[in-house]
């Protein structure tokens, strides 16, 4: 069974980098980045096109590109509350574990 996500929001807390994220359709999400770690602007907000693929019950393969040409991988697991994050800025690539709870 699909997880409900649409119309849910959730905090990805990533250690450093904190953000606000809601589903606003299986194609396209909005975030707010509360806290960006030096690679994003506290408050910056965004929506972008996902590319969200169900690994298996709860868990997904989510990833989309910012206006800044960020690109951003995650693998979330709702059922066990985990994030793996994969963030590429100015051509660097950041590696970030986490939590994902219900906002």
């Amino acid at each position: 069974m699909t997880k409900q996500l649409t119309g849910h929001s959730y905090h990805f807390d990533l250690g450093d980098l904190k953000v606000r994220f809601t589903f606003d359709s299986l194609t396209q999400g909005s975030f707010v980045v509360e806290h960006g770690a030096g690679l994003a602007a506290d408050g910056h907000a965004e929506t972008v096109a996902l590319n969200l693929h169900e690994i298996r019950e709860g868990v997904y393969l989510n990833s989309w590109t910012e206006a800044s040409g960020a690109t951003v991988t995650h693998l979330e697991d709702f059922e066990n509350g985990t994030l793996h994050s994969n963030v590429t800025v100015d051509g660097k690539l950041h590696h970030f574990t986490g939590t994902i709870k219900e906002a």
